[in-house]
């Protein structure tokens, strides 16, 4: 093997665990015949039990026309409703309908089951350490701009 800086090395076992949790993705893992942005959006809407549109695009780190147009598909496919507040009329929360609230349900309950799995599968001495290891690297990506 041969040798590479640190730096690099971060981004090959970055880019390998992308690829890995990628499967995830790519053989519809949980989603339930919805594509994988909206059940980010439809896991995001169902945690915030009710978000304002923009809020959303900023979790998901998405424009809000790209998130804007996942919701409308969410919307029709009746996952997801549009309520109006009643103090201010230009402010629309979206939340989960009841078929809406049974797939982020069935979403939630497959996922914790297989990061149960591969959290029980780190040496139990080593787990707080890849917990922490992953808040820091979370941390540093937030203060990192790629394209700066």
């Amino acid at each position: 093997m041969f040798f590479m800086d640190d730096s690099k090395r971060l981004r090959e076992l970055i880019r390998v665990l992308e690829r890995k949790l990628g499967v995830l993705q790519d053989s519809g893992f949980s989603c339930c015949q919805i594509t994988m942005a909206q059940c980010h959006a439809l896991v995001e809407i169902g945690r915030a039990k009710g978000i304002a549109l923009n809020k959303l695009a900023e979790l998901l780190n998405l424009e809000n026309s790209t998130i804007s147009r996942t919701v409308n598909n969410l919307v029709a496919n009746e996952l997801v409703k549009r309520d109006i507040d009643p103090q201010d009329r230009r402010y629309i929360t979206i939340s989960l309908t009841d078929k809406g609230n049974e797939i982020y349900q069935g979403i939630e309950e497959e996922m914790n089951l297989y990061f149960t799995k591969i959290y029980e599968a780190i040496p139990a001495d080593k787990r707080q350490q890849v917990l922490e290891s992953i808040d820091i690297l979370l941390e540093s990506i937030d203060k990192s701009n790629c394209c700066e």
